[in-house]
């Protein structure tokens, strides 16, 4: 059984990146992500990658000051509480930030052909997957069983 308020992220991933709490893409997974980097449980996921870092300077929320929340053991509706409380955006700009990152994808040819060699490399063909949410999703699915 998946523990949420203590991931195991060695035996799961984190939630989606598309699964949205308050209207903020991401909240949910960067959440499982922290929680499990107290719990020393993080495996291969890493807390304020990248992706993590754009949520926090579309925030303005520092990620030791949400670690540190996390570690006081806060729900995701409490943290939820505290990170409108800190972030103070409009839900307009919350929702249209949240749409653009579900989109987000390369830009240009180095990246896209960064994304192919990424497929490639899973043995994977697919053509539908244009954004980084939607790789993250496929890498997600694959390094838990799932088949190319």
């Amino acid at each position: 059984m998946v523990n949420l308020s203590s991931p195991n992220l060695t035996e799961h991933p984190p939630r989606s990146v598309r699964a949205r709490l308050g209207g903020f893409a991401h909240l949910p997974r960067l959440l499982d992500k922290a929680r499990a980097e107290v719990a020393g449980k993080s495996g291969d996921y890493h807390y304020n990658c990248p992706l993590d870092e754009r949520f926090f300077a579309f925030t303005g929320i520092h990620p030791d000051a949400m670690l540190a929340e996390i570690k006081s053991g806060k729900t995701d509706v409490q943290m939820l509480d505290w990170v409108n409380a800190h972030a103070k955006r409009p839900l307009h700009e919350i929702i249209a930030w949240s749409s653009w990152l579900e989109q987000h994808g390369p830009g240009d040819e180095e990246g896209h052909m960064w994304m192919a060699s990424v497929l490639k490399k899973h043995g994977s063909v697919r053509e539908d997957i244009r954004s980084f949410a939607d790789l993250l999703d496929l890498d997600d699915y694959l390094s838990y069983g799932g088949k190319a």
